[in-house]
């Protein structure tokens, strides 16, 4: 019986370790992260405890378009959604880290975490009464379509199906149409104070939005020095943006990229023992010219936005 009580007790502790990540978590899947995760998923047969109360998580978005140069939006939209329904007193929110790092422990990839049969799984490893992820859907052309499917994990019940379309310049607005929606089907009271401020987009700038999403999928890939040239390029379009700022002071605090004084000191090094140029082919030149800049340009992203 003491045995018993204990491990129920250990497994109700690990859910909770996933659900009270503080909100400076970050956008770094480290290795305290992962652990938690492996921990939740190696006691997932004894875990029996109910789900905590007005608690939710939101999964990626499975692209459906066909078209892959849209997938940064898979997590994107699931950042956005999780930062604004943060700002929500009454919802307690799982961090995208926690996700990404149980999703990695599974070995799902985006498509394989919102998937019918393994997306109610996922939210009982999490301990939490609800999961909210969706779909990219094919709408008419330079147009865009997301729809969610929020479910009581307890019944795998589906709470509704909102979705919400409209121009890819739209994208704001289709968002916090969604995320409105979202909080109505989860019944969750949201004050005046609370509602004006989930009215502010994290940016209205579509191209710092794809360059952050873009560095959040370079971080989970571990390519950091990637994900910051597309922070700082986030940051270089709307210097406000959400997000961005933080997620780069993170790779930087964590040591995971060279911080201004480093880089000074190693390309002074460098200057001092040879020329760059002389050990730069041509094609390698062209590479070293490019700048983020036009890294994050409509062309390279492979989505034209009408202005």
């Amino acid at each position: 019986m003491i045995t018993r009580w204990l491990r129920w007790t250990g497994c109700l502790l690990s859910a909770c370790v996933l659900l009270s990540a503080p909100s400076w978590a970050g956008n770094v899947v480290t290795q305290e992260v992962k652990a938690r995760a492996q921990k939740a998923v190696q006691e997932e047969k004894d875990l029996k405890a109910p789900p905590a109360r007005n608690t939710v998580a939101v999964l990626y978005f499975k692209n459906q378009t066909g078209q892959p140069e849209i997938d940064p939006l898979q997590k994107g939209i699931a950042l956005l959604l999780i930062t604004d329904l943060s700002k929500v007193k009454g919802l307690q929110v799982v961090e995208r880290v926690q996700l990404q790092a149980l999703a990695e422990e599974l070995g799902l990839g985006t498509s394989g975490l919102v998937d019918p049969d393994t997306a109610p799984r996922v939210g009982k490893l999490l301990g939490v009464q609800w999961i909210a992820g969706g779909e990219i859907l094919r709408g008419k052309v330079e147009e865009l379509r997301i729809q969610s499917s929020p479910l009581e994990v307890s019944t795998q019940e589906i709470l509704g199906q909102p979705f919400s379309e409209g121009q890819f310049r739209e994208f704001f607005r289709i968002e916090k149409e969604l995320l409105f929606d979202l909080i109505k089907l989860l019944r969750v009271e949201v004050t005046p104070a609370e509602r004006e401020d989930l009215r502010r987009p994290c940016s209205p700038n579509l191209q710092a939005l794809m360059a952050l999403f873009r560095g959040i999928a370079a971080s989970d890939r571990q390519e950091y020095a990637r994900a910051a040239e597309f922070y700082e390029t986030a940051l270089r379009e709307d210097e406000g943006i959400c997000v961005a700022r933080t997620a780069l002071e993170e790779v930087r605090s964590l040591g995971l990229i060279a911080g201004p004084k480093k880089s000074r000191e190693l390309l002074r090094t460098l200057r001092d023992q040879t020329s760059l140029t002389k050990q730069l082919g041509p094609e390698d030149s062209t590479k070293r010219e490019k700048t983020p800049k036009e890294i994050s340009t409509p062309a390279n992203i492979g989505i034209t936005f009408p202005k």
